[in-house]
């Protein structure tokens, strides 16, 4: 299949970090310009195609997925927005070298800020014993080191200031 002008934004960082905050941010201001524009987000991928668990083997089946469909759009044209949590170094490394386009962006947040946040309870639940498998707590957080634009959300920016970064880093977007 010929390579077009499809795109892959991909937004990683741990849960509470406000990634899909920041994809929706960044579609809500970019869809009535670009109606090629999709929004994969891990939680709905996952509800999609379930039969997952949150194991670190199934992290990366998760990540494979999304990579994988996003991958099958970007190759159509479609300029895809990912909104993903896990981040194993390997996993990034094939994002990069498959996905056209490709833009990483981390959202790197201080565990005290993502414990006062924690709208899922993964990290209350985690610490009492009663949560298995929180990435960044037993299971390994690989902290991206090739990311493109690196976002810190303790710096209290909102969504569209986020997105705002975000497009200074990606010009073609800002543009279209």
């Amino acid at each position: 299949m010929p390579a077009s002008s499809g795109a892959v934004i991909w937004i990683t960082g741990l849960s509470g970090s406000g990634k899909t905050t920041l994809a929706h941010a960044l579609s809500l201001r970019l869809k009535p310009r670009l109606p090629q524009l999709v929004l994969l987000d891990g939680d709905t991928v996952r509800a999609i195609f379930g039969g997952l668990d949150y194991t670190e083997p199934s992290r990366h089946v998760q990540i494979t997925r999304i990579r994988k469909l996003a991958g099958v759009l970007a190759m159509q044209g479609q300029i895809v927005i990912v909104a993903a949590l896990y981040s194993h170094p390997q996993l990034l490394a094939d994002n990069r070298s498959s996905l056209p386009g490709y833009f990483e962006v981390y959202l790197r947040a201080s565990m005290g800020l993502l414990k006062q946040r924690d709208s899922k309870g993964l990290y209350a639940g985690a610490e009492a014993g009663d949560v298995p498998n929180v990435v960044g707590v037993d299971i390994p957080w690989h902290e991206p080191t090739a990311a493109d634009l690196v976002i810190d959300a303790d710096d209290g920016l909102t969504p569209d200031a986020m997105a705002d970064r975000l497009l200074q880093h990606v010009p073609a977007l800002a543009a279209s």
